[in-house]
């Protein structure tokens, strides 16, 4: 069983910063690409940032200059540091793995997410 795990999630006050992590365990070679989602109360989701195996690095608009994603290729593991925090980016952030298992075929596997609340 493949399982993502997030982590660094928390209430913290606008203008703070939170570290969230996501780690890929179980019968895995390796990922293509991981990337981080949320789901603010009432909305859709939205990809919020993307890393490949490359460390290539996508970012949607809103968090540009203020979230930076990073990976760990070793371990499957993913971080996302937020920067000057702000009421909107209240959400739940779910961790997104694209994961090559022990036959070298692709699977896409998701996070339980994680809650970002940010207060003003």
């Amino acid at each position: 069983q493949v399982q993502l795990v997030e982590s660094g999630g928390g209430l913290v006050q606008a203008g703070g910063s939170l570290r969230l992590s996501c780690v890929a365990s179980g019968p895995i070679f390796g990922s293509s690409v991981m990337g981080w989602y949320r789901q603010a109360s009432g909305k859709q989701r939205e990809l919020v940032a993307s890393i490949t195996s490359g460390g290539t690095t996508t970012y949607v608009d809103s968090v540009k200059g203020r979230f930076t994603m990073s990976r760990d290729g070793a371990k499957n593991t993913v971080y996302l540091q937020m920067n000057s925090l702000k009421p909107e980016d209240t959400a739940v952030y779910y961790c997104y793995a694209r994961l090559y298992d022990l036959s070298g075929r692709l699977m896409d596997y998701w996070g339980k997410g994680t809650l970002v609340t940010v207060s003003s």
